[in-house]
């Protein structure tokens, strides 16, 4: 069924959609321009929004130090109970120097052992090079293993100090057999009272200890006591052929000898 509009009803019904069109505004909608200033919430009305901070990464954390192993400390130096003290450590010569004997055989360092090769000259050794004044002249004690590698001569001819001089322990000599102290008031090892006998083997090892006190003179050799005198008044001193083994030294005469472990010890605590 049709309905019919007054000419009145139809002019206001005009002016009214005139008056919805020019406000702008529509049922459930809003204009573009107040949308797009519309502030954020909780921004002060003009002021742009602060930018949200980042967030920092977090620092990377250094590497600890690795602490270095800790170094051992040194071994400490084994005191000889028995008070003694090593001249010659088996590799080196040390404080070992060759004796100015005339055209000696070359001494040299060999599987442990100090080698005194023969020479065009008779004599061929060694002496103590270090200071003079540390080695005791009495109250002391010498020890070495010597051995006769080829030759049949003396082959340890220890010099050593005594009181004021010096004296040799002759092992081998005159022959390859004779033991005895040269030299007491001129006389040699083999026309003293200290005169002894041995029989050596070539190629083997032999102990050899001297034993200098006041006034009392003592040798051993694997033991054996081959020495036992009593200077007193009487002059000592070396043979002039072995002047260079002084003051403590060993020589050996056109025989090639081997020595080891050479060693000296106190006695004034005993």
């Amino acid at each position: 069924m049709s309905q019919r509009f007054s000419a009145r009803q139809l002019a206001a019904a005009l002016a009214l959609a005139a008056v919805i069109v020019g406000s702008g505004w529509v049922p459930g909608c809003r204009r573009q321009e107040e949308a797009e200033e519309t502030p954020v919430a909780g921004a002060p009305e003009g002021q742009e929004q602060p930018a949200k901070p980042e967030t920092p990464e977090p620092a990377e954390k250094p590497e600890p130090e690795k602490a270095e192993p800790a170094k051992p400390e040194p071994e400490q130096a084994k005191a000889d109970p028995e008070g003694w003290e090593s001249l010659f450590d088996g590799k080196t010569l040390g404080k070992w120097k060759s004796s100015d004997f005339w055209k000696p055989g070359k001494v040299h360092v060999a599987d442990g052992a100090v080698v005194l090769e023969t020479g065009t000259g008779d004599l061929t050794g060694v002496f103590w090079g270090g200071d003079p004044a540390m080695l005791p002249r009495i109250e002391y004690e010498v020890e070495l293993q010597a051995q006769r590698v080829e030759g049949s001569d003396f082959f340890c001819a220890l010099t050593f100090p005594y009181k004021k001089d010096c004296a040799s322990l002759v092992v081998g000599g005159w022959g390859g057999g004779v033991i005895g102290i040269s030299s007491l008031d001129g006389m040699d090892a083999s026309e003293n009272e200290t005169t002894g006998y041995m029989e050596f083997q070539s190629g083997r090892w032999y102990t050899i200890r001297l034993r200098v006190e006041d006034n009392h003179i003592q040798a051993w050799i694997d033991e054996k006591r081959v020495v036992d005198t009593e200077p007193g008044e009487r002059d000592v001193d070396v043979r002039i052929e072995v002047e260079a083994s002084k003051p403590l030294g060993v020589a050996a005469w056109n025989t090639k000898s081997a020595l080891r472990r050479i060693r000296l010890r106190r006695l004034l605590d005993e």
